[in-house]
């Protein structure tokens, strides 16, 4: 070989040392914040959503404390606490940062423009200003949807179907922690009136509000409730859950396991521990390199409908049989 090709060739092959022991060295720790507001750290769904999480990154070969590193945070629906844990997250310079719904989603918007952020549970993110379009989310922000809008209409079926005497039905909610129940409102008071169904929006703002709502429901045969999603009726599931049995009105939940657990009638509405499964699967992508911005925001794909027999007897409800073979689980 000449002397000329020789050192031409040996430049092309020590050209390509550098990428290749770069591509053999291990990744690097990649650091995930995970901002959890829906819940407080103790609540059982709570640990469900993260275990579910956790478990999905470890499918997909993230292991904590090797390649992997996740800090949480819980602010349980505290607004300033949602505020500090957002910056503090950010301040730590996360790879990416999963949280859940709208009012955190906004936190952490008003923090970064840059550092990645999957969301498991806006109603609405193009409504409510996080991104360009459901396909192309365009900025820092993608994720999962929670319950779509035309899930109200669902509500007021189901309750209907299960108390078929329902012929009024409030919607409660709190103004300060649901901040887009318009989204559902239309399409509850849509099917209503085509059920013959009057409906009563119920804002309350403090715990003590809860009882005089149900209460005035009661008053008359035909009463109903469907309990709006809301970081504050979650929070205040088994005080409304409990005065709800005590004045024999049936009420319909918008999420399904924990209200369920916790005694509620009837519950229609997204698996949580599904969309944080499947967040890890983009977390999983943007820490490989892609970007929020070209990852279309997914719709939920997976509902539950539960059923509490013991409440149903309690009130006096029969089931119907349609209900009982529709429902994913009923407890007895």
């Amino acid at each position: 070989m000449r002397r000329r090709e020789f050192i031409t060739l040996l430049s092309g092959v020590a050209a390509t040392w550098p990428v290749a022991a770069h591509a053999q060295q291990p990744d690097r720790m990649r650091l995930v914040g995970v901002l959890e507001t829906y819940f407080a750290e103790s609540d059982s769904a709570a640990q469900s959503n993260i275990a579910a999480f956790r478990d999905a990154l470890a499918k997909l070969g993230w292991t904590e404390g090797s390649n992997l590193r996740i800090e949480l945070r819980w602010s349980a629906g505290n607004a300033d606490q949602t505020s500090t844990f957002a910056k503090e997250l950010v301040d730590l310079r996360s790879d990416a940062i999963v949280c859940d719904i709208t009012p955190v989603v906004a936190a952490l918007a008003r923090e970064t423009r840059t550092i990645p952020i999957v969301f498991t549970a806006v109603a609405d993110p193009v409504v409510s200003g996080f991104v360009q379009s459901l396909a192309h989310p365009g900025g820092n922000l993608t994720g999962f949807m929670t319950q779509a809008p035309a899930i109200g209409g669902k509500w007021v079926g189901l309750l209907k179907e299960i108390a078929p005497r329902t012929v009024r039905v409030a919607m409660l909610f709190s103004p300060a922690t649901a901040p887009t129940p318009q989204l559902y409102i239309h399409l509850i008071e849509s099917v209503a009136t085509s059920l013959a169904i009057q409906t009563s929006a119920a804002p309350v703002h403090a715990k003590d509000e809860i009882e005089g709502v149900i209460a005035a429901l009661a008053r008359d045969p035909g009463g109903g409730l469907i309990v709006m999603p809301d970081i504050f009726n979650v929070t205040n599931r088994d005080p409304i859950i409990a005065l709800a049995a005590r004045y024999g009105v049936p009420a319909i939940y918008p999420t399904a396991t924990y209200f369920a657990k916790s005694g509620g009638l009837i519950c229609y509405g997204t698996d949580f521990a599904e969309q944080f499964r499947q967040a890890a699967g983009y977390v999983d992508r943007i820490l490989k390199g892609e970007k929020p911005a070209n990852l279309p925001i997914q719709q939920p794909t997976k509902f539950e409908l539960i059923i509490n027999l013991k409440t149903a007897k309690e009130i006096g409800l029969t089931i119907p049989d349609k209900l009982m073979v529709l429902a994913n689980d009923v407890i007895v």
